[in-house]
């Protein structure tokens, strides 16, 4: 049994604060400390404390290296870092190289010596202890908050930030930073390598790079290489896994919402610390914490969403009941693992991780330990009162655990400082608390505790069961309680509480005193109380440190015991069972003064007096302790031997009759509140204090036997006298008067005084200095950081100036720094204290402290005033020299002296010290005036103005109001107006200065509804919002002065998604369908240029006004994924496309998927014919611009949609002609974009049968529709001028073994298959070998693909080819040529008309020279067709001679071009020349492959048609090849 301790809580709110060696040694920093447990017995055994820092400890790690075991690192709020030997107990090294506070710590899992701290500025140090040598890294401007060395590469360190951020540095690389994880939205907790290398697929499929960097820093393919994971656990409730070998996430766990037992409280926001650590013996195994304190297994490689598992699920009261903060653990020899856990409610817990049950659980405490008792009844059962609001009933004599403590909080709100016993019922406690509460719990139920109707008004410090008092009746045969409770407070009286009706009200015993005895003076304040056991004797103690003792039960005074002078603390009397009975007369009683008397009561209580007797003499004096008594128990087991509670420190066993000290135990670490001796152990006592511990020790194992001396006492002692030297001789007699003697002064100056609480005269301070700096917030540049606030407030406490500790080290330079910047605050704070206010009457107070000869004439020149009549009319008094006597002369003097005062005060620039004297003096009129003209109006003058009238205070409040506005204080301007109901005024105040919120909540405050200021108001604020860019607060306004138009129109106008998103659906609301259309498709096209098609389509759906652009962007999405997975890239974008499940439709034709969809989920189909002509008709209400080589890809693919849904709604109306016309524009579409490869997959998609489909159309609308038909031909004769070029550049390739160029992506500035020369001449295909011009695109697909394709497939090919051998068309582009050509000679007339200078009128106009491309004619071409020869040659030279020439020239085309068929001029068409020799190239390639009579016929229209010299020499060249 001896050796028991109940340790202080670990640290709240620290990364890594708890860690276990290897050989099963868990360390946890608590407070200012570190607390060792063995766990490798099965049961936790305390091994120790390592004390040394002088703040909170904030981290702590173990060093796991082979003969490193016993050696662990700390970190702590005071700057320093320390290295620890666990044997020995002492710092080995240590360093102050932080200047921010610390925040995170670990040991390098691979480098023996190597120690990296963080701190909250985002400062890394990497410190090799051995040779005390640190390098300091900044890798992120960040607030640092955990950080963890990989266990797989001794240079790399993942460190976590506040904001969610995640970095892994390489400090070999001067702090690199190798990854950034982003992912998190709140501050990771916490950071778990995989202590194993894992396969790249364990844990799910991700993408990865080609090559990765393996850990010998070599590349690796990616298939041999193994990679190293990282587990990060934030506030945002999600735990990530993360490659960090690429630096890419692989897996998101989110934390599951378990129902627990009682629910959560709504009102409270749930609090959350979420850290992780990775399984040491099984690597697809991850422990997390939770909400509420349940511990979490997560398999990583299981299926399914419930990864996890509940760890102590097999029986109830296993897990945590609030969060959990550390985790760590240990393999043991026989491979198990056990973890370990620490939480906020104040458990350590260890686990099996094989059974994942909970195996052992240490409590610990979080406050100071005010209250010791134990059971009467039930032996061996200890209560502990602690400061963090919760009670300790522990069995001591427990055989299942050596901690079986059960915790009691229920109805608790602040520190337990009282406990006691019920003496015959069992399981019956009563408590006192620090908000002066009392309350009975039954410790066998679950049932929230009694609590007495009746507070205190301050802290209960002493509880006890007696006997009933009147007027309560006595109990027996259950008509009353048999015993009473007692309860006394700081305030300084005694309660009496009946238990069974704890509603009623309690009786305050000073009534019954004063009844019994007679007394009508005031009682002392009542400090204790302790019961005789026998019921029948009551002391109590005093705050004056007398002691009475009274007879039950009406509380006879029986004597009064005054050799305390200081308020008494602890009474208690000597038990009966002794071997000698005199022994039960003794009391012993202990107070601030520290010496304990006491008292042998035999005789008076054996013959009690007539009167109350005085006793002065104690029986024994017990001498030795140097500061206050706290608390004192008798042994039960011996006789007369005394235990004491001090705060010195140690506790003290007495042998009282010989007045002699036994032994002292110093094992706490601060002042002492508690001690109660072992009822089963005669060797054993129990003590509690402020170093928030419980511990258990022997009496015969202790090395000290007096209390140690007062060394502090000294000091403070050598201080005081140094001091008074500079204090007045009053001072220090007043000093001397209040302390107690040397020996008591320096007590209590050594410690903070709480015994002066218990009477209500001063501050506890100890109750409010110490605490758990776990649960304060640290302030990081004067602001709290805090998470949230967790929990119900409660006072803090620190430890105490005579707090020892060892190993301490040097106090950093930072820290002294601190210290140095505190003292400065306090003494501006304690300056600015004892700073007074400016005297009202300062020259009649100076003229009041002159000499005193002069003061003796003062008093002579009063009487002469007030008593004498020859003196009146001789003297003035209040003014000039006599001011000072207007205080004691009529009012005219006073009245005198008020105004030299005021005038002085006006003079010296306090002005407001003068108005209050006419305040004084009731000229509240004059005194506003002199305000109103000076512009010194202020509130109190305001506030005092109604006194002089209703006018006088409307015209003060308007000036106020003017004074206000020049002060630019127009809220409290127009405040004061409301105040005189000018309201229209006021708003106009806040409306003229753009003060517009506070102007319209007074305008809807007190103006109607429907005035039209509030219109007013609302539009001016708009139009300033939507000037500054605030253009949701300007559709607000806008919304509430019924403009909704203007509202959606302002919310559009920053254009993001986002905000037309709103703006659509503000607009449909309002009823504004056009204006929400719009928004909708400009949101729906910004949505598609991020590849969104799911979000365009939701943002679509509730518009049936834009049925057609869905449908449009339905085809898109299909088109786009069929051309992607054809390898052909449209455009590059960081988004990564979001598709809908239908485009996974690829087995068919793109025009089916298409139809497919459209019928599933637009329900156009062609039975359903209403909706299919709304669609329709959409779509032939939107219009495109022409494409060019400069259209983005994005916008042609738009287009091309738009036009492949507007021909497939025309082929389900069967609209054949309407159809191909559509097709046809969204061929020449591609081809006016310069992307050839586009145009070809479009003209498979638009004639996926090839052949076939365009001869079944052909039979359609011959007869019906020649308009249709001819664009139907235009349609084939743009198919075949693909595949002919296919075919052209498959035969180059083959002949010349160079494959041609391909073009595979637009990038802007593509070219088409023709190509502008720099003279502007159209420059054709090439016959020099066969070879494509460079400006020629290629396309390696087709035709050109089938490398061994047979010739017969090629010459059916170009069998289809004379489609686009048209005279006509041919003609018409020859006509269009020559057009451009005379139009650009007109041009230059023109510009070089203008160009003439104005004064040269009459001069003969210069004749302009010739085009280079106009000018001479071709040489003649035999063969040529003789009725168009002269229509289609250039201009000559005598062509141009003048205007009039030119404009002939044109009506002459203009008249030939309306000859020509409409069909032709209608539809757009293939160069026919440029056909013509590609056709000739291919002849001279191969002569099989080509029909004579097509060369013929291609030779023929390229000579007559081809008018340009570089098309004539291609022709020359062609054929004389051929030849």
């Amino acid at each position: 049994m001896p050796g028991k301790v109940l340790t202080p809580s670990p640290n709240w709110y620290c990364s890594r604060c708890c860690d276990c060696s290897s050989r099963g040694v868990l360390g946890f920093g608590a407070k200012n400390s570190i607390y060792l447990l063995d766990s490798s017995r099965g049961q936790p055994h305390l091994l120790g404390e390592l004390a040394g820092h002088t703040e909170r400890v904030t981290g702590f790690t173990f060093s796991h290296h082979p003969g490193q075991t016993d050696t662990c690192a700390s970190t702590s709020d005071d700057g320093t870092v320390k290295v620890w030997d666990i044997q020995t107990r002492t710092v080995l090294k240590e360093h102050t190289a932080h200047q921010s506070p610390i925040a995170a710590v670990h040991w390098s899992p691979l480098e023996k010596e190597l120690v990296v701290t963080g701190d909250e500025k985002g400062i890394v140090i990497c410190w090799w202890y051995n040779r005390n040598e640190t390098h300091h890294f900044f890798p992120e401007p960040r607030n640092i908050f955990c950080l963890s060395c990989s266990p797989h590469n001794g240079d790399h360190v993942a460190v976590g930030y506040r904001d969610g951020m995640i970095v892994i540095i390489d400090i070999n690389r001067k702090g690199e930073v190798i990854h950034r994880l982003r992912g998190h939205d709140g501050e990771i907790h916490f950071l778990s390598w995989c202590p194993q290398l894992c396969d790249k697929g364990l844990f799910g499929h991700y993408d990865t790079t080609s090559e990765t960097e393996g850990l010998n820093g070599e590349l690796v393919k990616e298939d041999t290489a193994k990679d190293y994971f990282l587990a990060s656990g934030s506030r945002d409730q999600t735990i990530r896994i993360w490659n960090s070998t690429n630096g890419k996430g692989v897996m998101t766990l989110k934390l599951p919402s378990l129902k627990r037992r009682g629910g959560t409280d709504l009102g409270i926001k749930e609090r959350i610390w979420l850290t992780v650590l990775w399984s040491r013996t099984r690597v697809t195994q991850l422990i997390s914490s939770s909400f509420g304190g349940e511990l979490l297994l997560w398999d990583l490689t299981k299926s399914g969403k419930q990864k996890w598992t509940l760890l102590g699920s097999s029986s109830e009261g296993q897990n945590h009941s609030r969060i959990v903060f550390n985790l760590s653990s240990v393999c043991l020899q026989d491979n198990s693992e056990l973890l370990f856990s620490t939480s906020m409610d104040r458990d350590v817990k260890c686990w099996d991780l094989n059974t994942l049950d909970c195996a052992w659980t240490q409590p610990t405490l979080g406050g100071f330990v005010y209250s010791l008792a134990f059971s009467p009844v039930n032996v061996g059962t200890l209560a502990i009162g602690v400061g963090d609001s919760m009670i300790r009933v522990w069995d001591t004599l427990s055989l299942q655990s050596a901690y079986d403590i059960k915790t009691l909080w229920q109805g608790i709100k602040s520190k337990v400082t009282s406990l006691c016993w019920h003496l015959a019922k069992e399981g019956t406690l009563a408590f006192g608390t620090e908000d002066g509460k009392v309350g009975i719990f039954d410790i066998y139920s679950n049932k929230p505790p009694q609590i007495s109707s009746s507070y205190h008004r301050k802290t209960v410090y002493a509880l006890a069961w007696g006997s009933p008092l009147p007027p309560i009746t006595t109990g027996g045969d259950g008509d009353g309680p048999g015993m009473m409770l007692y309860s006394c407070a700081g305030e300084g009286i005694i309660l009496q509480h009946n238990p069974w009706k704890l509603a009623a009200d309690a009786q305050d015993i000073n009534r019954l005193i004063r009844e019994t005895n007679g007394i009508t003076h005031k009682l002392p304040g009542r400090s204790e109380l302790n019961w005789k056991p026998d019921g029948e004797t009551l002391a109590i103690g005093n705050d004056d440190g007398s002691i009475e003792i009274f007879q039950a039960p009406r509380l006879k005074l029986l004597c009064s015991i005054q050799t305390h002078h200081k308020l008494l603390n602890a009474i208690r009397w000597h038990h009966g069972h002794g071997t000698q009975p005199d022994l039960g007369y003794l009391i012993a009683s202990g107070s601030n003064s520290a010496v304990i008397y006491i008292h042998n009561l035999k005789t008076v209580l054996e013959n009690p007096p007539d009167t109350p007797v005085t006793v002065t003499e104690p029986f024994r004096t017990l001498a030795g302790h140097t500061a206050k008594i706290t608390s004192l128990s008798w042994s039960p087991h011996h006789d007369a031997m005394l235990v004491s509670a001090c705060y010195d420190g140690s506790a003290q066993v007495w042998d009282v009759l010989k007045e002699e000290p036994l032994c002292n135990f110093r094992g706490h670490v601060g002042r002492l509140f508690g001690v109660q001796w072992s009822p089963v152990d005669a060797d054993s006592v129990w003590t509690g204090g402020d170093d928030f511990t419980v511990r258990l020790w022997e009496v015969s194992k202790q090395e000290h036997t007096r209390p140690p001396k007062g060394k502090k006492a000294v000091e403070m002692d050598k201080k005081r006298a140094n001091c008074s030297k500079l204090k007045s001789k009053k001072v220090k007699k007043r000093n001397e008067k209040g302390s107690g003697g040397q020996e008591e002064g320096n007590a209590e100056s050594s410690t903070p005084k709480v015994a002066s609480s218990r009477n209500g005269d001063a501050d506890r301070e100890e109750e409010e200095d110490c605490r758990n700096e776990a649960e304060t917030p640290k302030l990081v540049n004067g602001i709290s950081q805090t998470p949230e606030p967790l929990e119900e407030p409660r006072p803090q406490e620190i430890m105490g100036p005579s707090t020892p500790t060892t190993a301490r080290s040097q106090t950093p330079p930072v820290r002294k720094e601190r210290l140095k910047d505190k003292r400065e605050r306090e003494r501006a704070e304690a300056a600015m204290r004892k700073k007074k206010g400016r005297s009202a009457l300062p020259l009649s107070t100076v003229n009041d402290h002159r000499s005193k000869d002069e003061l003796h004439s003062d008093c002579v020149n009063l009487a002469n005033i007030l008593y004498s009549k020859e003196s009146v009319g001789q003297s003035r008094p209040g003014s000039q020299e006599e001011i000072q006597l207007g205080l004691f002369v009529d009012r005219p003097a006073l009245y005198r002296m008020f105004e030299e005062e005021g005038q002085n005060h006006l003079e010296a620039g306090h002005p407001e010290i003068c108005y209050q004297l006419m305040l004084w003096k009731g000229d509240v009129r004059g005194a506003l005036e002199m305000a109103t003209e000076r512009r010194e109006l202020n509130d109190t003058l305001v506030a005092m103005a109604p006194m002089a009238g209703y006018a006088v205070w409307m015209k003060t409040i308007e000036a106020f109001c003017k004074q206000l506005c020049f002060q630019e204080q127009y809220v409290k301007a127009a405040t004061y107006l409301l105040s005189i109901h000018k309201v229209y005024e006021a708003v106009k105040v806040l409306q003229s200065h753009q003060l517009f919120r506070e102007a319209i909540a007074i305008a809807k405050a007190r103006l109607q509804p429907d005035d039209p200021l509030l219109k007013e108001l609302y539009t001016s604020c708009a139009s300033v919002m939507e000037k500054d860019g605030h253009y949701t607060i300007a559709a607000k306004c806008y919304l509430t002065s019924k403009s909704p138009y203007d509202a959606a129109k302002v919310l559009a106008k920053k254009g993001d998604t986002a905000s037309l998103k709103t703006a659509a659906e503000v607009a449909s609301i309002v009823g504004e369908k056009e204006l929400s259309s719009l928004f909708s498709s400009r949101c729906a096209l910004d949505l598609l240029s991020l590849r969104n098609w799911l979000g365009a389509q939701e943002v679509l759906r509730p518009q049936e006004s834009l049925l057609g652009q869905r449908l449009v962007l339905c085809t898109y999405e299909l088109l786009y994924r069929y051309l992607a997975n054809r390898d052909l890239v449209l455009w590059k974008s960081m988004n990564t496309p979001c598709y809908h499940n239908w485009t996974l439709l690829n087995d068919q034709p793109l025009i089916n998927s298409v139809t497919a969809v459209w019928q599933s989920e637009f329900g156009i189909t062609g039975d359903n014919a209403e909706r299919l002509r709304i669609a329709h008709q959409q779509l032939r209400m939107t219009e495109h611009p022409e494409a060019s080589s400069n259209t983005p890809t994005r916008l042609l693919m738009l287009h091309l949609s738009h036009e492949v849904s507007l021909a497939i709604t025309c082929m389900l109306l069967s609209d054949w002609a309407q159809m191909v016309t559509v097709q046809l524009q969204a061929v020449r579409r591609c081809v006016n974009a310069g992307d050839f490869t586009l145009m070809q997959e479009i003209s498979k998609i638009v004639q996926p049968e090839g052949t076939d489909f365009t001869s079944d159309l052909e039979v359609k609308l011959t007869g019906t529709d020649s308009l249709g038909l001819a664009a139907l031909r235009s349609l084939q004769a743009f198919l075949c001028y693909g595949q002919v070029y296919e075919l052209w550049w498959k035969l180059a390739k083959d002949r010349s073994g160079v494959s041609p160029p391909t073009v595979r992506q637009r990038s802007g500035t593509e070219e088409q298959p023709k190509m502008q020369r720099a003279d502007g001449e159209e420059e054709g295909p090439q016959a020099d070998g066969g070879r494509a011009s460079p400006g020629l695109p290629a396309e390696a697909s087709g035709l050109a693909d089938a490398t061994h394709e047979p010739l017969t497939a090629a010459g059916q090919l170009l069998a289809r080819c004379a489609c686009f051998l048209s005279h006509d068309h041919a003609r018409l582009q020859a006509l269009q040529r020559r057009t451009a050509d005379v139009q650009r000679v007109v041009a230059e007339l023109v510009s070089q008309h203008q160009l003439r200078p104005s004064e040269a009128e009459g001069a003969q106009e210069s004749e302009p020279e010739p085009e280079q491309g106009v000018g001479p004619e071709p040489e003649p071409v035999e063969n040529s067709p003789p009725n168009h020869r002269s229509s289609e040659l250039p201009l000559s030279k005598e062509e141009t001679n003048s205007m009039t020439t030119l404009m002939e020239q044109l009506r002459d085309i203009t008249q030939q071009q309306s000859e020509l068929p409409e069909g032709v001029k209608l539809y757009p068409f293939p160069d026919v020349v440029e056909c013509c020799l590609v056709l000739l190239s291919i002849s001279s390639l191969d002569r099989s492959i080509l029909p004579c009579g097509l060369r013929d016929q291609a030779a023929a229209l390229a000579q007559t048609y081809g008018t340009s010299r570089i098309h004539q020499r291609a022709v020359r060249r062609i054929l004389r090849e051929a030849v």
